[in-house]
C-alpha cells in the first residue's frame, strides 16, 4: 500500500471526524484547505471515500454493530466505517484491512485499538458485498425525516432516500447548443435541456471546459432561469448569486445582469466563472437587502436549508440539526419583500430555494401573496419544456424532488415560483 493511499484514507477519516464530531460542513473543510496537501488524485479519493461513507453510513453501522459490543471512539468508528464502505464496494480485503489497521496503529492515542480494527474488518470482509446489498437504503436522520415524511408521504420519502444513496451524476448547462455539448462530452440531453454525464472524471479536463462552452449546474437548478425567460437587454437582478450558474445563464441570454452576493470569497469565484465562459455581468458584494434600484426582472435564489442537495452533499443531515432553519425562513421573507420593492410594475420575480421543506417554498409564497396585494403567481410560466405538469403545486409554483426522474438519475430538490407585479 502506498503512503499516499494511506494519506487519502486518513484524510477521509479526518473529514468524517470533523463533520460527525464537530458539525462542520464538507464545503467549509475543503475551503479551509483540509485536503490541500494531498496530490490531486488522493484529494479526490479522500473526498469520494468520505462522501460514500456518509451516504452509506446507516448500512455500514448496521454491519458493524454485529461485531461490536460497544462503540469505540469516533475516529476508530470512522476508520471502521470507511473500511466497511471500501470492502462493500469490492475493495481487496487484504489491502483495505491492512491500511485501516495501520491508520489506527499509528494514532498516538488510539493505537491500542488496532487489534479490534483488524478483527472487526476481517469479519466484515467475510460478510462481503452480499450482506451490504441486502440492507435497505439508508434513512435520513429523524430530525429531517419526520418533517419530510409529513410533507410528502412515506412512499416519496423512500424514493428520496434511494436517490440520496445513489448520489448524483454530473449535469452541465451549455452556453449554446446542448446537443453539441452532449456529443462532445459523451452525455445525454435531459428533457429540460441540461446535459447529464454519468462518469465524468475530472471536470477541468473535459472537452470545452477551458474554452468556456459550459458550466456545472444541476438540471433542477437550471430551471429558475428558464422559467424567468430573460430577454435581451432586460435589466435583471440576480440576488444571492454565487457561485454563478444562474448568472451565467442570464448573461448568455443577453440580459444586463447585476449579480449580488454577500460573500467576497464566493463573489470572486463567480467572477472567475464569468471570465472562463466569456460572459459579462456587473458584480456587487453586498447584503441583498441593501441593493437599491428598479429592475425588469429579479431572480432570488434565497439562502435556505439546502435539504434539496443532499444527494450531492451527504454531510448536510449530519452537520446540521435544523436549529437554524427558523432564522433562514425569516431571512427569506425579508428578501422577498425587499426584492418586491426593487421590481418595476409589470416585472417578474422568480423566488426559488434548493429545499425540500414547504416552509421554505410553498408556504413562503402563500404568505407573500397575503402581504402584497399587487403580487400574483404566473402558473403557466413554470411549465417550461420538459417539466411534468404534475410537479406544479396548488399555489402555482413548481416542486422538484430527488425521486423525480429516478430512471434518469434524479434531480436536486427545488421550489420555484414566478411572481408577477401588477402594472
Amino acid at each position: 500500500m502506498s503512503d499516499t493511499g494511506v494519506q487519502a484514507r486518513r484524510s477521509a477519516v479526518y473529514l468524517l471526524d470533523m463533520i460527525l464530531g464537530e458539525d462542520r460542513l464538507m464545503s467549509e473543510l475543503l475551503a479551509a484547505g483540509a485536503l490541500d496537501k494531498l496530490p490531486a488524485d488522493d484529494r479526490a479519493r479522500a473526498q469520494r471515500l468520505a462522501m460514500d461513507t456518509l451516504r452509506g453510513m446507516e448500512r455500514a453501522d448496521r454491519m458493524l454493530q454485529k461485531h461490536l459490543s460497544k462503540y469505540p471512539p469516533l475516529t476508530v468508528r470512522n476508520v471502521l466505517r470507511v473500511g466497511t464502505i471500501e470492502l462493500a464496494q469490492g475493495g481487496a480485503a487484504h489491502g483495505v484491512v491492512n491500511a485501516m489497521v495501520e491508520l489506527v496503529a499509528t494514532h498516538k492515542k488510539l493505537g491500542h485499538l488496532k487489534g479490534l480494527t483488524n478483527a472487526v474488518l476481517r469479519k466484515i470482509a467475510a460478510d462481503g458485498p452480499e450482506a451490504w446489498a441486502a440492507l435497505r437504503s439508508p434513512r435520513l436522520p429523524k430530525w429531517l425525516r419526520g418533517p419530510l415524511s409529513e410533507a410528502w408521504g412515506p412512499k416519496a420519502i423512500s424514493g428520496i432516500e434511494a436517490s440520496h444513496f445513489a448520489g448524483a451524476p454530473l449535469d452541465l448547462t451549455a452556453k449554446k447548443d446542448p446537443a453539441a455539448l452532449a456529443a462532445a462530452v459523451g452525455g445525454v440531453v435531459l428533457p429540460t435541456g441540461s446535459v447529464r454525464v454519468a462518469d465524468a472524471g475530472q471536470v477541468t479536463m473535459m472537452p470545452g471546459f477551458a474554452e468556456g462552452d459550459w458550466w456545472v449546474q444541476d438540471a433542477a437548478a437550471a430551471l429558475p432561469v428558464k422559467i424567468l425567460a430573460p430577454q435581451k437587454g432586460e435589466a435583471v437582478l440576480d440576488l444571492c448569486a454565487a457561485p454563478g450558474g444562474k448568472t451565467m445563464q442570464l448573461a448568455a441570454a443577453g440580459a444586463q445582469v447585476t449579480a449580488v452576493d454577500n460573500s467576497g470569497q464566493r463573489m470572486q469565484r463567480l467572477k472567475e466563472n464569468l471570465a472562463r465562459v466569456h460572459l459579462p455581468a456587473k458584480t456587487i458584494v453586498s447584503d441583498a437587502r441593501e441593493i437599491e434600484g428598479e429592475f425588469d426582472a429579479i431572480l432570488l435564489d434565497a439562502p435556505c436549508s439546502a435539504t434539496g442537495t443532499i444527494r450531492r452533499h451527504p454531510d448536510l443531515p449530519y452537520a446540521k440539526d435544523g436549529s437554524e432553519f427558523a432564522d433562514l425562513i425569516d431571512l427569506q421573507t425579508d428578501l422577498i419583500d425587499h426584492a418586491w420593492r426593487s421590481l418595476r410594475p409589470g416585472g417578474r420575480l422568480i423566488f426559488c430555494t434548493c429545499s425540500l421543506l414547504p416552509d421554505e417554498g410553498e408556504v413562503q409564497v402563500d404568505e407573500a401573496l397575503e402581504r402584497h396585494p399587487d403580487m400574483h403567481v404566473d402558473k403557466d410560466a413554470v411549465l417550461v419544456a420538459g417539466v411534468d405538469p404534475n410537479w406544479a403545486t396548488t399555489e402555482g409554483g413548481l416542486r422538484l424532488r430527488p425521486d423525480y426522474w429516478s430512471d434518469l438519475g434524479g434531480m436536486d430538490g427545488f421550489y420555484i415560483a414566478s411572481l408577477r407585479k401588477s402594472v
